[in-house]
């Protein structure tokens, strides 16, 4: 595409959000900074973790987000007798009628679907979480030897209580960080509440409308990973994720008392991506340092591993995240980058 199309789609990418923000405004209240976050994900190819309480409608936003996308959508709810053909599909031996033959059909599972609601995924043995790990990462599945591409676009959205641990099974590191983001979802304010009461306890039952379809977001995303990012913002997120990593000259004092494990590069690529879809979301065609620093807490949450002496002291990776922020400097990352258009 030339610089004035991608332009052109950067700005209605821009306009795609605050018309989905409009839609889901009709039946979720409040919310703001979850939706941004799922957004981003989403217009960056990535997957997200929602934790929160029950009861904060994080099912309901998931569902909501698919109607307004257009996109087909699939829930799983996690249970700990779930079984991985119960996620990816099965096989079964299917009789033709005329000849007598009989021959192997694959029958699909919820996984084929856009956009899949993964609920109270910590609640089902680590053999059938695993089964999600090849469709996050490869986006197909694999059943008699076969392998089944997905439809694009696809996400895994998955929702975790933590308050419970009874009777769940926490996510090894490894699936961990295939999701993009973790983000938390608060308790909402009180003006909120009392607007949650007013829609919840009435007869009115919003109807949402849809804003993009297939084909666009697909477009969209090819148009996020087009935005130029100044080098020195691609050095500002490797100091930031090189930091997290105790053994190394560039962590701080603090670091290397709290944390029994930093960051993988997968941590970079995800603060690049996320920084470009936030600078589309605000109408802008460059990355800045305040891209970065937004999306840092939602990148780095899951991947940093507190030591013992840290969860004694009720050090959480969030607390770990705003030092970190504050101890390295973004310097002189900004200079230049505004001149920069997409496509150039």
């Amino acid at each position: 595409m030339t610089e004035t199309t991608d332009v052109t789609a950067a700005r209605r990418l821009t306009e795609a959000y605050e018309s989905i923000r409009t839609e889901l405004s009709k039946q979720i209240i409040g919310m703001d900074r979850v939706i941004e976050e799922l957004m981003i994900c989403i217009f960056s190819r990535g997957h997200c973790l929602l934790v929160g309480v029950p009861g904060l409608a994080k099912t309901l936003l998931i569902s909501s987000l698919a109607r307004t996308l257009s996109l087909s959508f699939a829930r799983i709810q996690f249970t700990p007798d779930l079984m991985p053909a119960d996620i990816t599909g099965t096989e079964v031996i299917q009789e033709d009628k005329a000849s007598g033959e009989r021959t192997f059909k694959f029958l699909r599972g919820p996984i084929f679907a856009n956009v899949i609601l993964a609920d109270e995924i910590n609640r089902t043995p680590p053999k059938t979480q695993a089964a999600l790990l090849e469709a996050m990462q490869e986006r197909q599945v694999t059943a008699g030897g076969k392998k089944h591409s997905l439809d694009e676009p696809f996400f895994v959205l998955a929702t975790e209580n933590p308050i419970e641990q009874e009777g769940t099974y926490p996510l090894p590191e490894a699936q961990l960080d295939r999701f993009m983001f973790n983000v938390r979802v608060e308790y909402p304010s009180k003006d909120e509440e009392i607007d949650i009461m007013k829609l919840t306890t009435s007869t009115e039952t919003p109807q949402l409308g849809a804003v993009l379809s297939q084909q666009a977001i697909l477009e969209l995303q090819d148009t996020v990973r087009k935005v130029p990012v100044a080098d020195p913002i691609l050095q500002y997120a490797v100091r930031l994720v090189r930091a997290t990593r105790f053994d190394t000259d560039e962590a701080p004092a603090f670091i290397k008392e709290s944390l029994a494990w930093g960051a993988g590069p997968r941590a970079t690529q995800n603060l690049i991506l996320g920084g470009k879809a936030r600078a589309l979301l605000k109408g802008r065609f460059h990355v800045s340092t305040e891209d970065i620093r937004a999306v840092a807490k939602p990148v780095l949450r899951h991947r940093l591993i507190t030591n013992y002496s840290a969860e004694a002291e009720g050090i959480t990776s969030d607390k770990v995240v705003e030092r970190l922020l504050e101890a390295v400097s973004p310097e002189s990352a900004d200079g230049g980058e505004h001149a920069e258009l997409l496509g150039s």
